[in-house]
């Protein structure tokens, strides 16, 4: 379920909106590592193409400029049919400017902020028309009420949105919003893609993956070198060793024609005295 834009102002005839206070490392560890957000846009993007989908962290999130700075600013937001180069110049997301709010936010829990999340932002996003809110909570439930939660706006009231505990212990809930369902893996917030039966690719495993690709390569390389070098060896040895024969039977020959060099003097020498003794 998206929501529909309207007519929006020009931002580049406003200010921008101040930043945010900084993420904490906790939320940094667990989603906005390198290439999380990156990963979603690129499958949104891939479901809607030429249509203009924006992913986006950590910027308020308005209905007008005059609900600064009492606004939230949400950990994700992501909205569709919108301009991204317009959310670049406002640093925020203002409703009113934009014509439409966005069509999912997240919270990632960290101790600041846990129990404002899925306390007062429930009632803060539905007032401001967010038909989905999620929140994800790396420890199992320690800062929010819950490991995994999501939320969908029915009639201006959060209904919440079921979820399925697997027997592995993952817990996950479909997101209409993102067509993709929402799972807690083992403190990680991972997206499975039902069309195609597996999770978005993961950034820390493309990593790994990628470094025990790299490490791989480097071991078949080197053994690859010292394969040549011990080729390159043998075949050195082998170049010396035919040297050594072409040596010894050159020696050989040379021995041989000597020797006959040495019985044709010989014969010489006995033909002239045989010659001498008889006239």
């Amino acid at each position: 379920m998206t929501t529909k834009p309207t007519a929006r102002l020009d931002p580049r005839r406003l200010e921008p909106l101040p930043s945010p206070p900084k993420l904490d490392m906790e939320q940094i560890t667990n989603f906005f590592q390198p290439g999380d957000m990156t990963t979603l846009s690129m499958h949104l993007d891939a479901l809607r193409p030429g249509s203009t989908n924006l992913v986006s962290g950590n910027g308020y999130l308005c209905r007008t400029r005059d609900d600064f700075p009492r606004c939230p600013y949400p950990d994700v937001m992501v909205a569709f049919g919108v301009d991204k180069e317009s959310n670049d110049i406002t640093k925020g997301y203002v409703i009113d400017e934009v014509g439409k709010p966005p069509d999912l936010v997240m919270e990632i829990a960290s101790h600041r902020t846990g129990q404002r999340d899925y306390i007062d932002k429930r009632e803060i996003y539905a007032n401001l028309g967010v038909p989905e809110y999620w929140r994800f909570d790396h420890t199992g439930g320690d800062y929010h009420d819950a490991p995994l939660a999501g939320d969908l706006l029915v009639d201006g009231q959060y209904q919440p949105i079921e979820l399925t505990i697997e027997p592995d212990g993952v817990i996950w809930g479909y997101s209409e919003a993102l067509g993709l369902s929402l799972c807690w893996v083992e403190g990680r917030l991972r997206f499975w893609d039902r069309e195609q039966g597996k999770y978005l690719p993961d950034p820390p495993e493309d990593r790994a993956r990628a470094d025990r690709e790299a490490s791989r390569a480097d071991h078949e390389a080197q053994a690859r070198a010292e394969e040549t070098a011990r080729a390159n060896r043998e075949a050195q040895a082998r170049a010396e060793e035919t040297a050594r024969a072409n040596a010894e039977a050159a020696r050989a020959d040379r021995e041989a024609q000597a020797r006959a060099d040495a019985d044709a003097r010989v014969r010489e020498l006995e033909e002239r005295l045989r010659r001498r003794d008889n006239p």
